[in-house]
């Protein structure tokens, strides 16, 4: 027997190793090209548009202090897309173009790291403990074009910016303004 979840049934483990010794066995065909947003996000949503799925949360965020982000999968797709223009329009990435994001776990970082599946762009997590030094590194080693932090690692980034010759932009997830920084939620 599956367990339902939000009123819909899981796969269970050996269901989904099922599948995929079927896709090893060739019984299934694998696909050329996988892209996660629109070959499972958007299906997803689509279905919630149908009424063929309920609107149950794609992602669901709670900090701390209790607040929460909770977007259904037609939300989280829709903001991905947001997110996907940015960092093409704004940004000026384009497919294969690397981005690092240094952030803790907050909801655009998970947002950010979809609209990247979205693109092609290569999505590159740092972790928010990070010193200058190993940001420089980061940025030298992977040639990112796009550094994407927040009001606490903007500064280390500003202290390596000289000897980081690929990288040509900067992204702040921010409630304020920074000097030479794209703000994320302003251009939201």
């Amino acid at each position: 027997p599956c367990r339902s979840f939000y009123g819909c049934n899981r796969l269970l483990t050996s269901q989904i190793i099922s599948h995929y010794d079927s896709i090893n066995q060739c019984k299934k065909e694998l696909p050329e090209y996988f892209n996660f947003a629109s070959d499972v996000l958007d299906v997803w949503s689509q279905l919630e548009k149908d009424g063929r799925r309920p609107a149950n949360p794609a992602f669901w965020w709670v900090n701390e202090e209790g607040e929460e982000v909770k977007w259904s999968f037609e939300e989280l797709g829709f903001l991905s897309r947001k997110a996907a223009n940015i960092l093409s329009e704004a940004c000026g990435l384009q497919r294969g173009d690397k981005v690092i994001a240094v952030l803790p776990r907050v909801p655009e970082w998970w947002l950010l790291n979809v609209a990247c599946m979205r693109t092609g762009i290569v999505f590159i997590p740092g972790t928010s403990q990070l010193t200058a030094k190993d940001i420089l590194y980061r940025l030298q080693a992977s040639k990112a074009k796009c550094i994407i932090t927040n009001d606490t690692l903007a500064p280390a980034v500003e202290s390596v910016m000289p000897d980081c010759q690929f990288l040509k932009s900067k992204l702040i997830v921010a409630k304020g303004s920074r000097d030479g920084w794209l703000n994320l939620k302003e251009l939201f």
